[in-house]
């Protein structure tokens, strides 16, 4: 018989099934210590145990291993804005453009929780920055929409338009708008975005910023 994966984990199932259920139900050692160790790489990236990670990797724990909602360890230190962790996983082969269940990349985590130098370790490594979540919402639309300037700031150093519209022909100005960012809108503004532009509904951003009482925003704008 050739078995054709070469994973530890996947030539064990392939055994199992070729012996026609011979192990009556058991998993083979290997593969229960191939998930342990997963396991223990995944826990020590939620207790912030750097230490641990790299010791679990070291006894051959898969750098991508997944826990029930997709998330892996760069996942975990992305959400947790832990840049030392995020490093190491990455220096390790850790896929930056990994999805979790609902779609959430390691760069959309980053620029949600503000997390510029993770961002930034990220987009170096080729992380995409137009990759979208099953919202459709993109890394820019979080960082904007959150108010992280900087993120928002190194997302158009690394190329995104200033004008790129996206889910209903919103922009990062529209969505800075909604949620009263100044300080985002103001950077957006001196990068070049568009007053005039207007969403699916026909709002412009000061259109917004007047709807959700965004006054900072809608002043910004009324300034111009």
């Amino acid at each position: 018989m050739t078995v054709l994966f070469t994973r530890p984990l996947a030539a064990a199932v392939v055994l199992a099934a070729a012996f026609g259920g011979a192990f009556g139900g058991y998993v083979p050692a290997l593969a229960q210590d191939q998930g342990e160790i997963n396991r223990q790489l995944l826990s020590a990236a939620r207790d912030d145990d750097q230490q641990s990670v790299v010791a679990a990797l070291q006894r051959g724990a898969s750098v991508d291993a997944m826990n029930r909602i997709g998330d892996t360890a760069l996942v975990t230190a992305c959400k947790k804005g832990d840049t030392a962790m995020a490093r190491t996983l990455i220096e390790r082969g850790a896929n930056v453009q990994h999805a979790n269940a609902p779609g959430d990349t390691p760069l959309m985590d980053a620029a949600y929780g503000g997390f510029d130098e993770i961002v930034a370790l990220l987009l170096a490594h080729g992380a995409d920055p137009l990759a979208t979540d099953r919202v459709g919402k993109t890394a820019m639309e979080y960082a904007a929409g959150q108010g992280h300037t900087r993120v928002v700031s190194e997302l158009l150093d690394a190329g995104i338009d200033v004008n790129r519209t996206y889910k209903n022909d919103l922009t990062a100005l529209m969505w800075a708008a909604g949620y009263d960012r100044a300080e985002t809108a103001q950077l957006l503004l001196a990068r070049g975005a568009s007053r005039s532009l207007k969403d699916n509904r026909g709002m412009t951003a000061k259109d917004i910023a007047v709807q959700t009482k965004s006054e900072r925003v809608a002043g910004l704008l009324s300034a111009g």
